[in-house]
């Protein structure tokens, strides 16, 4: 049902975070499986992935909780309502309306899942979302997302209209994973792993965030899955870790094709971004190793320049005279040294770094743009503005640089940004990947795709 929506609009993150005290606290249905109360960012996953799930034939294991919270809202509403009715103006007498105005965030998400989905994923350390969009594009649908950063919930949240479930090293958070999805995505973390024992198995990665990766496809038994980490994990302990991941892979069920270094700037982005992939598929679907190759690098067309903001942007992004210095400097030490490290300005015709967070970062991606002229400093700086053009880039480029359109919603700060951005997947790389493995899956009928 349709609704007016009212001149003060009150959407999940806005008004119901404000009032998380009031609608977290009812009874037993916002209780978890320890007796303690649902927190409001935990209850919001589980309504906002029961309405986008709910039309489907997917068996949600927390169908009836969430519809017991989803119905203690709106009785909450209904009184907020009574209480100051011209905050609610518009909105319709019914349990839909006030869904539709509580989560106008959900319904209006600029990536929606298909309408008729070809296969089934998860997306775990969900981050921005990059492998999601990946496979959205190729007709998959997400009925299952997990991520523990809460700035990195609201953006998703805003992109896609889920709240992801919390930590996922949790019981009670695997335990929401719907039985019988198809493939299962994750940027896993790369934490130190133990390895004192001499399998170099499955139990030999307890402790680390891999090991509940593992689990859910020992639990779980998806047809197929996609895991992304660093190039270094590679050669981390001489060798060992890595190992150790595709023993563990191997012993949980799955055959798993040679993992490739997969490098960015040929699929797309001008952006230097080396990442290990690696993909497998379940022991009984009959896939060999040879069955599946990843995709062909491709000829590197795209420029810094072609990413570059189209309006000059704000003085604010634009490196004070002192802290320039600063940077000569440290670049100087490090040179005098023997190292490489300091600043870099990329060329308009050149290909970024990799885009990090932390350390030198954006001091790794500097760039040289004289097109704002009013270079009136914004913010607290030591010195004043340079007017050798020199700045860093902005959040939307570094968006770009991984592959997300331009209706991409950012909204959380820069600092958030720049952060959630860096520890995103390059989207175009991952999707070329995805489809390697959806063709290989679809060639042993595993699944069919026909399209994609």
């Amino acid at each position: 049902m349709a609704t007016t929506k009212s001149k003060k609009d009150f959407s999940l993150f806005d008004f119901c975070k404000r009032k998380a005290d009031k609608v977290q606290i009812y009874g037993e249905e916002t209780l978890d499986e320890e007796e303690n109360v649902i927190p409001f960012v935990d209850q919001a996953a589980l309504i906002t992935h029961y309405l986008q799930l709910r039309k489907t034939d997917i068996n949600l294991p927390y169908e009836q909780q969430a519809k017991g919270i989803l119905n203690l809202w709106y009785e909450f509403i209904k009184g907020e309502k009574q209480r100051k009715p011209k905050d609610f103006e518009g909105v319709s007498e019914s349990p839909i309306g006030y869904q539709t105005y509580l989560f106008p965030d959900l319904f209006e998400a600029p990536f929606q899942a298909p309408k008729n989905p070809k296969f089934t994923f998860i997306d775990l350390f969900a981050g921005i979302g990059g492998f999601r969009m990946a496979f959205q594009n190729l007709g998959g649908e997400c009925v299952f997302s997990s991520e523990w950063d809460e700035q990195a919930k609201k953006t998703y949240y805003a992109n896609y209209g889920d709240v992801p479930f919390g930590d996922i090293t949790k019981e009670s958070t695997k335990n929401k994973i719907p039985k019988g999805f198809d493939i299962l995505c994750a940027g896993f973390p790369c934490q130190a792993f133990s390895l004192a024992g001499k399998r170099l198995g499955f139990e030999e990665t307890r402790g680390t965030l891999f090991f509940d990766v593992a689990e859910i496809l020992r639990r779980y038994q998806p047809k197929a899955f996609f895991l992304e980490n660093v190039k270094g994990l590679v050669i981390h302990d001489k060798g060992r870790t890595f190992k150790t991941i595709l023993n563990t892979l191997d012993e949980v069920g799955y055959v798993v094709p040679d993992p490739q270094i997969v490098n960015a700037m040929f699929f797309g982005v001008p952006q230097h971004r080396e990442r290990i992939y690696i993909v497998g598929f379940r022991k009984d679907l009959g896939i060999k190793k040879e069955d599946f190759t990843y995709p062909e690098q491709r000829e590197v067309t795209k420029k810094w320049i072609d990413v570059r903001e189209e309006n000059p942007v704000p003085a604010k992004y634009y490196l004070s005279t002192t802290y320039i210095e600063t940077l000569k400097r440290h670049k100087a030490r490090h040179e005098a040294k023997g190292h490489g490290f300091g600043y870099d300005i990329i060329p308009d015709d050149g290909i970024a770094h990799a885009i990090v967070v932390g350390g030198m970062g954006r001091e790794c991606n500097l760039v040289i743009d004289f097109r704002q002229t009013n270079l009136t400093p914004t913010t607290r700086i030591k010195g004043e503005v340079n007017h050798q053009g020199w700045r860093k880039m902005t959040p939307r480029e570094w968006a770009r640089l991984q592959g997300y359109p331009d209706n991409f919603k950012i909204v959380v700060a820069d600092a958030s940004a720049y952060k959630q951005f860096g520890n995103s997947v390059a989207v175009p790389a991952i999707q070329a990947t995805a489809k390697q493995l959806l063709k290989t899956l679809d060639n042993k009928k595993v699944l069919n795709i026909l399209e994609y």
